[in-house]
């Protein structure tokens, strides 16, 4: 029975690349590692997905026609693997143990996802960051982290973002932006608001997960949300 709390953190691709907008940035990596590692000491288990759109993003890819859809989404799946080995190497250069799960099957870089041995990594104290999206084409890895989190049974997923939380309209243009502290299910699938894609959302509605989107750059804002701090965030719930 599950007694320490357990967490998946969505990190976006975009985030690693910091002001460069391509690649990986190697103090973004260290301050991640810093941050998951500190909840980690607090006993809080962690899964983690992560985006890919710092290297390639599925959609982008296909608009120009020459790639398919489904392959512009298998290239991303791939950029999203590149981005969990990296990631693996800042945690585990922080001291921590770290398993590596792709949705699909690629023995020669990782484990492939089977949920039970996910379960019994993060009962024994190891972070799992899920890799490859769902293994499907049209899914986003906002819908993986959804997916992950119920599957691990996760009590939170925290959306780590460049921003404090959830607005009614886009704060970088509109100066009367109104910060949304709590909002429901449906209203996170507003056009307006999109806190994720409308699969994700309706995913973590049917299972009454509660969404957190915070600053992933808030030095020690993940462990004072998961302990009930909820003044730094936006949480999307029933």
């Amino acid at each position: 029975m599950q007694s320490r709390k357990r967490v998946l953190v969505k990190f976006s691709g975009e985030a690693l690349a910091g002001e460069t907008g391509f690649g990986i940035e190697d103090s973004i990596l260290k301050f991640i590692a810093c941050e998951i590692k500190e909840l980690i000491l607090n006993d809080i288990e962690v899964g983690i997905v992560i985006g890919g759109g710092n290297i390639m993003r599925g959609a982008l890819a296909a608009k120009g026609g020459l790639i398919k859809r489904t392959s512009g989404d298998h290239m991303g799946m791939l950029a999203t693997v590149i981005n969990a080995i990296a990631i693996q190497e800042a945690l585990e250069s922080y001291g921590l143990d770290v398993r590596v799960q792709s949705a699909i099957q690629m023995e020669a870089f990782c484990e492939t996802y089977i949920m039970r041995r996910a379960q019994r990594h993060l009962e024994k104290g190891r972070v799992v960051i899920f890799a490859a999206g769902t293994g499907n084409p049209y899914f986003t890895t906002d819908t993986t982290a959804i997916l992950r989190a119920v599957e691990i049974d996760a009590q939170m997923v925290i959306k780590a973002t460049k921003v404090n939380g959830v607005y009614d309209k886009d704060p970088k243009k509109f100066d009367d932006a109104v910060f949304l502290s709590t909002l429901s299910y449906d209203d996170a699938m507003k056009d307006s608001i999109k806190v994720m894609d409308d699969t994700a959302i309706a995913l973590a509605k049917d299972n009454a997960l509660p969404i957190v989107v915070c600053n992933m750059f808030e030095s020690g804002n993940l462990l004072k949300i998961i302990q009930g701090d909820t003044s730094l965030c936006s949480i999307v719930k029933n």
